[in-house]
C-alpha cells in the first residue's frame, strides 16, 4: 500500500509537472514551457514539503489540546491507539458548514480538521465516525496525495496567468496561437487539474468509509454523519477554494449545481451510505 501511493504521488506531480510545460508551450512556445517547468519544480516543492500548511491556513484552522476540547482529543486520540498511529495534531477551522479533512505527508506529520459548525451540531457518535474515517486516510497514507492534489489544482489555476506574464506578454513572442492560446490554456488548466483529483480520489473515500466502520465498530454512525453532512453542505456551502474540495470528507460545494459538478471528487453520498448500510449488515448490526 505505501508502495503503490508513493508511486501514485511520483505520477500526480509528474503530470501536474506535464500540465504546467504544456501550458507554457500554448502560451509561450519554448520560452514559456520552460516557464512552465521552473512554475511546475517550485509548485512541487512546495506541495510536498509546505501543503498541509497552506491547506490548514486556507482553512483558518487553529490548533487546539486537550484542554480546549477535552472530549474531542481524547476521542482524536484513542481512535488513532486502536488504528496503530501517532496522535495527529487537532485543528478546528471557524466554518459554519459541517465538514472535516485529515492532512499531512506521513502518520508522523499528520493533522485531523474539524469544522466549528460540525462540532456544535453533530452528536459525538457521528463525530466518531466521521474522525475516524480522517484517521483512515491517514492510516492509508493517501493524504499526502489528496493534500498535493489539492494544493497543486489551486496553483496550476494561476499557471494560466503567470506563465502568459512571463512567457506571452512580450510583443516579439511568435506564438502563432497568441491571445487564443492562452485563453485555452486558462481554461484547460484548472480542469486538467480537476480531473487529476477526480481520478484519484474517489474509491479511496469507499476504503476509508469501511475502515471507519471497522474501528468504530458500527458503520451507522458514518452513514448517519454523511446523511448530515450532506444536507448541511447543501444549506450552507463552505466558502473555499474548489482545488480543496477532494481533501474534505464530503464536497462543500456539493450543494452548488454547476458545470464543475461533473468534475466531483468524491462518489455520490448516497452511494457511500449504502455501503456502510451493508458493512453494518454483514456485521450484523442493520
Amino acid at each position: 500500500m505505501r508502495f503503490w501511493n508513493n508511486t501514485k504521488t511520483a505520477l500526480l506531480l509528474g503530470a501536474m509537472m506535464g500540465l504546467c510545460m504544456f501550458v507554457g508551450h500554448l502560451i509561450g512556445g519554448l520560452q514559456g514551457m520552460m516557464m512552465g517547468l521552473l512554475f511546475g519544480g517550485i509548485g512541487n516543492i512546495i506541495s510536498f514539503w509546505f501543503s498541509d500548511k497552506i491547506a490548514l491556513s486556507m482553512m483558518q484552522g487553529q490548533e487546539i489540546t486537550r484542554d480546549d476540547v477535552p472530549w474531542l482529543y481524547d476521542m482524536i486520540q484513542d481512535l488513532s491507539q486502536r488504528a496503530g498511529l501517532p496522535m495527529p495534531r487537532v485543528y478546528v477551522c471557524p466554518h459554519e458548514a459541517p465538514n472535516a479533512f485529515a492532512t499531512g505527508r506521513n502518520p508522523a506529520n499528520s493533522a485531523v480538521a474539524i469544522t466549528a459548525g460540525m462540532l456544535r451540531g453533530f452528536s459525538q457518535p457521528e463525530i466518531e465516525g466521521v474522525l475516524a474515517h480522517e484517521i483512515g486516510h491517514i492510516k492509508h497514507r493517501d493524504v499526502l496525495i489528496s493534500t498535493i492534489a489539492a494544493v497543486m489544482a489551486g496553483l496550476i489555476s494561476y499557471a494560466g496567468y503567470a506563465l502568459m506574464f512571463f512567457g506571452g506578454g512580450s510583443r516579439d513572442n511568435q506564438n502563432p496561437l497568441g491571445a487564443i492560446g492562452a485563453i485555452v490554456a486558462m481554461v484547460l488548466a484548472p480542469i486538467g487539474a480537476a480531473i487529476i483529483q477526480m481520478a484519484i480520489s474517489r474509491q479511496r473515500e469507499y476504503a476509508a468509509d469501511s475502515f471507519a466502520g471497522e474501528l468504530v465498530g458500527d458503520p451507522r454512525k458514518l452513514a448517519y454523519a454523511l446523511q448530515r453532512l450532506q444536507r448541511g453542505n447543501e444549506r450552507t456551502p463552505t466558502d473555499v477554494n474548489p482545488s480543496m474540495n477532494s481533501l474534505f470528507i464530503i464536497e462543500p460545494l456539493s450543494g452548488q449545481h454547476s458545470f464543475t459538478s461533473i468534475f466531483a471528487t468524491h462518489p455520490p453520498t448516497e452511494k457511500r451510505i449504502a455501503a456502510l448500510m451493508e458493512q453494518a449488515r454483514v456485521m450484523g448490526l442493520a
